[in-house]
C-alpha cells in the first residue's frame, strides 16, 4: 500500500508514512553514538570527552539544514496542495542551492574559529587539542552535513520517505564501517573517527543531490530557479523554530558542560556525554514522527481539508503519548547496560551516570509533546508560534534550570534541569494549541 500526501490518514497510514523518517533520524543519531564508542574504546577518556565537548558546536552548523528543510517542507507541501508543482520545484531548487553556499561559508568560518570557541568554553591542554583536531576534520563535510539534514525533511515532502531512509542507512553504515577501519584497524585515533563521520555525512548529503538533479519518480526535482528573497525569508522565518531549537540545544549542551566541569570535573562531562547519546536516539523518535508528519499536515492545510487536519492532530497526539511511555520504559531498562558499555571502566563514573539516568529519563515523558506541537505550527506555516515554543523549551527554561537548580541540589540539580524544562514547555505548548485552534480550524 502506497501512501500519498492526499490520502485520508488513519493510524496505520500515519505510522506507515512517518516510519521511514523516524527510523532515518534514529540511525542518524546512532552513527554519532558509534563514533563515541570507538573513540572511547580505542583512543581514551580524554578524547571521548573532547568529542562530547565540541559536538554541540558542530551540530549548530548542521542546524541550518533543519531550518531550510522544515521551513521549506511546509511551504513546498502547501504549494503542492494548491496544485502548483512547477512553483514547488523552483522553491525546492532555490533552497538547495542556497544551502550549499551557506555550507561553504560556515566551513571557512568554522576552520578559523573552532580553536578560540573551544578554549572559550573551557577546553584546555590535551582536550583543547583533541577538540580542534576532531572539529576541523568534521568541518570539511559541513556543506554535505547541512544537505543531509535538509534532505531528511524534504524526502517526505517529495513523497519518497523510504528513499530517505535508505540513504540514511547507507550513510550510517558507511560511518560505522569506516570507524572500524580507521580507528580500530588503522589506529588513526580522533582524525580517523572524524574522517569516518565526514565521509558518512558526504554520502547522506551528496547522493540525494544526485537523485534530485536527474529525472525521478518523486514530486520534486532540481530545476532552474531565480533568487526569490521574499520566499527565502518566509522559509527561514517558518523554519526558524527548528533552527532555534537545535542551536539552543547545542548552546545549552555547552552550558551543561561548563556547569559539569565546575561541579564534577571531566567525569561529569563524560557522564553527560552518555546521556546525550541516549537522548539523541530517543528524541529522534519524536523528531522523526514530527518531520515525517509535517508534509501531510501542510498539504491538507493548503488544500483546506480541515476535517482531515483535525483528525491528524488527534491521532498524532495519541501516538506521541504512546511513544513517550515507551521511551520511559526503554530508558529504565537500558540505563545500566548503556552506562556500562561507555563508562564501565570506572565504578565512580558508572555510579554517577546511573544516578543521572535515574533522573534524566523522566524528561522523555514530556519532550515529545512540545517537539510535535512546535513542528505542527511550522507545518501550518506559523513560524512565530513554533519559534516561541522552541525558544522557551530549548533555551529559556533549560538555561534558567541549569543555572538555578544546582544551587539547591548540586550535581543532581543539573540532571533535573532538563526534566523541569520539558514540563514547563508542555504547559506552554498546551496553551498555544488551545489558543490557536479556531485560527487553523483543527479544534471544534
Amino acid at each position: 500500500m502506497t501512501v500519498q500526501l492526499s490520502d485520508h490518514f488513519n493510524y496505520t497510514r500515519l505510522l506507515k508514512f512517518t516510519a521511514p523518517s523516524i527510523i532515518m533520524l534514529i540511525f542518524t543519531s546512532i552513527y554519532g553514538v558509534v563514533d563515541g564508542f570507538f573513540v572511547f574504546i580505542f583512543v581514551g577518556k580524554t578524547a571521548f570527552t573532547a568529542v562530547n565537548f565540541i559536538m554541540p558546536v558542530l551540530m549548530i552548523l548542521g542546524c541550518v539544514g533543519f531550518m531550510f528543510g522544515t521551513g521549506g517542507s511546509a511551504w513546498i507541501a502547501k504549494t503542492l496542495g494548491e496544485g502548483r508543482r512547477e512553483k514547488a520545484n523552483e522553491l525546492f531548487s532555490l533552497l538547495i542551492y542556497v544551502s550549499i553556499v551557506c555550507g561553504v561559508v560556515l566551513l571557512v568560518l568554522g576552520f578559523l574559529f573552532i580553536r578560540p570557541i573551544a578554549a572559550f568554553l573551557g577546553a584546555e591542554g590535551q582536550m583543547l587539542k583533541d577538540c580542534v583536531v576532531y572539529g576541523r576534520v568534521c568541518l570539511l563535510a559541513v556543506p554535505a552535513y547541512i544537505l543531509q539534514f535538509e534532505f531528511q525533511c524534504l524526502f517526505a515532502t517529495a513523497g519518497k520517505p523510504k528513499l530517505g531512509l535508505y540513504v540514511t542507512l547507507l550513510a550510517g553504515c558507511t560511518n560505522a564501517v569506516l570507524d572500524a577501519v580507521f580507528v580500530a584497524a588503522f589506529r588513526w585515533g580522533l582524525p580517523g573517527a572524524a574522517g569516518a563521520t565526514a565521509i558518512g555525512q558526504c554520502v547522506g548529503g551528496i547522493l540525494p543531490l544526485v537523485y534530485f538533479s536527474r529525472p525521478n519518480l518523486s514530486l520534486l526535482r532540481l530545476t532552474k530557479t531565480s533568487f526569490d528573497g521574499r520566499a527565502l525569508w518566509r522559509v527561514c522565518t517558518n523554519g526558524s523554530s527548528e533552527l532555534l531549537s537545535n542551536i539552543s540545544a547545542s548552546v545549552v549542551s555547552m552550558l551543561y558542560n561548563v556547569q559539569l566541569l565546575k561541579y564534577a570535573g571531566e567525569d561529569g562531562v563524560a557522564a553527560y556525554g552518555v546521556l546525550m547519546y541516549v537522548s539523541l536516539v530517543f528524541l529522534a523518535v519524536f523528531l522523526g514522527f514530527s518531520v515525517g508528519g509535517a508534509p501531510v499536515i501542510s498539504y491538507h492545510n493548503g488544500a483546506r481539508n480541515y476535517g482531515e487536519l483535525k483528525g491528524l492532530l488527534r491521532k498524532s497526539l495519541v501516538i506521541v503519548t504512546v511513544f513517550a511511555g515507551g521511551m520511559l520504559i526503554t530508558a529504565h531498562v537500558l540505563a545500566k547496560p548503556l552506562s556500562v558499555m561507555f563508562v564501565g571502566y570506572s565504578e565512580e563514573l558508572l555510579e554517577m551516570t546511573l544516578q543521572a539516568f535515574g533522573i534524566y529519563k523522566y524528561s522523555f515523558m514530556f519532550a515529545g509533546f512540545a517537539i510535535f506541537v512546535s513542528a505542527f505550527f511550522t507545518a501550518l506555516n506559523d513560524g512565530l508560534t513554533s519559534a516561541i515554543v522552541s525558544f522557551l523549551r530549548t533555551l529559556v527554561f533549560q538555561v534558567l534550570a541549569v543555572l538555578l537548580l544546582p544551587l539547591v541540589w548540586g550535581l543532581n540539580g543539573i540532571w533535573l534541569s532538563i526534566v523541569m524544562a520539558e514540563v514547563m514547555a508542555v504547559l506552554v505548548a498546551v496553551l498555544f494549541l488551545v489558543g490557536k485552534g479556531k485560527n487553523y480550524h483543527y479544534l471544534g
